[in-house]
């Protein structure tokens, strides 16, 4: 494929943003070259600045569950932004989603709208050390929740331990309030509660991980979560941003039967358009601006063409079949599996409903160290042959690939074949 255009605006952009991009792995630094820039997208396909099409497993890092310009979502958004973009006033459609996401995630008694799921996880976060009236919170090694300075914070050395920081700019007196535990350890996180009694004021967790690569929770260690946090008066916090409304109409929590004192929404629920979401029981949101002493606040918080948007998407979602889309995926992985096989290369695929990661390692990855073991060379070399023979993947070992409702099993049989071929 000719990708003389997108080499030249990614030369173009590296003088206005760092690394030429607006936000990291887009600049395909785990797979090598530069990024392909898109003109265009029609459902499960994208179009690159040089006419090239590509059938499309990133869909937006999951935000696209329906697919790229959706007919019902175009004129939703055109609508709205035809009577105004923004207002920095209340309007209807913000309450009107809001009873959309309440009705199907129940454990959201009130909530909060942001512009971005950093801004929904950061401050759920400060409103859960408001409420609590404690310091510390704990996250889990691999597990991404935006780049807030309290949340970019790896483990240091030993099972479970303070953290540090993974970030320039992020100071040593703030990662010293996050400790930082392994995914899917009930061990380690038992040890942490004895270390710091009164200490924690939320756990915040994927309830299935999707930033370390498609990683599902052990039930067992999900739920002890939620009872020693209840017995310790711990806010947990589930960060459903990737995996809100994206197993079935509602939050991953309802299959998982564990209901979090509060939830972060994003991605589906705007379809598209930059939104987040916050929210749980009542007498923990309460405690926010103006109602308590939390402050938080946002210009284009409940953007009315993002509220109009998202409204689009709950509409159309609510018919849908979710076992069918993850059936799918069941299918296409299957086929992923069958041809690595029979080629001799030894992976293990990750899948959750219609999600999921190829590693290329032949152990379970069940936690970031196993997920580390991945050969991330013999990623970026499958990464680039697919894409030669037009399959757009995550241009990153350690992400999700997404199923849309707008794939199709000749997607699939496509996909498969360039697959086949490669290897």
């Amino acid at each position: 494929m000719n990708h003389v255009q997108s080499k030249k605006l990614f030369q173009q952009a590296l003088r206005y943003f760092p690394g030429g991009v607006n936000s990291p792995v887009r600049a395909f630094g785990s797979v090598g070259g530069s990024p392909l820039f898109i003109k265009k997208g029609k459902g499960a396909k994208i179009t690159d600045e040089d006419g090239n099409s590509y059938i499309d497993y990133v869909m937006s890092w999951g935000a696209l569950i329906l697919g790229h310009a959706v007919p019902e979502v175009v004129a939703a958004v055109s609508k709205a932004a035809g009577s105004g973009s923004s207002f920095g006033a209340p309007t209807k459609a913000e309450t009107d989603l809001a009873e959309v996401i309440t009705k199907a995630i129940p454990s959201i008694e009130k909530l909060r709208f942001v512009s971005s799921g950093t801004e929904a996880t950061m401050s759920a976060i400060r409103v859960s050390r408001g409420f609590t009236g404690r310091d510390k919170i704990i996250k889990f090694d691999g597990c991404y929740h935006g780049h807030c300075d309290s949340l970019l914070v790896k483990a240091g050395s030993g099972a479970a331990t303070q953290g540090i920081p993974g970030s320039a700019g992020v100071t040593r007196s703030l990662s010293r309030d996050t400790i930082v535990c392994p995914y899917n350890d009930r061990e380690a996180f038992r040890k942490i509660l004895l270390q710091h009694p009164q200490e924690i004021a939320c756990v915040i967790i994927e309830p299935i991980a999707a930033n370390m690569g498609v990683v599902e929770p052990d039930p067992a260690f999900l739920k002890e979560v939620r009872a020693l946090t209840l017995q310790q008066g711990i806010v947990l916090i589930f960060d459903e941003v990737i995996t809100g409304f994206r197993f079935h109409f509602g939050g991953v929590q309802t299959l998982q039967k564990i209901t979090p004192d509060l939830t972060c929404l994003g991605k589906i629920i705007g379809g598209g358009l930059p939104i987040g979401a916050y929210g749980g029981k009542k007498e923990i949101m309460e405690c926010i601006a103006p109602d308590g002493q939390v402050y938080q606040a946002g210009t284009l918080s409940g953007n009315p063409v993002a509220v109009a948007a998202g409204l689009a998407v709950m509409k159309a979602l609510k018919g849908k079949d979710y076992a069918g889309l993850s059936k799918r995926a069941e299918s296409l992985c299957a086929g992923l599996r069958e041809r690595f096989s029979h080629n001799k290369i030894p992976v293990t695929i990750n899948r959750a409903g219609s999600l999921f990661t190829v590693f290329f390692s032949p152990e379970a990855v069940k936690d970031f160290e196993t997920a580390k073991v991945s050969d991330t060379k013999k990623y970026s070399k499958y990464f680039w042959s697919m894409l030669e023979t037009g399959i757009n993947l995550p241009p990153s070992q350690f992400e999700a690939q997404f199923l849309s409702f707008s794939h199709t099993d000749r997607d699939a049989k496509i996909t498969l074949k360039a697959a086949e071929k490669k290897f």
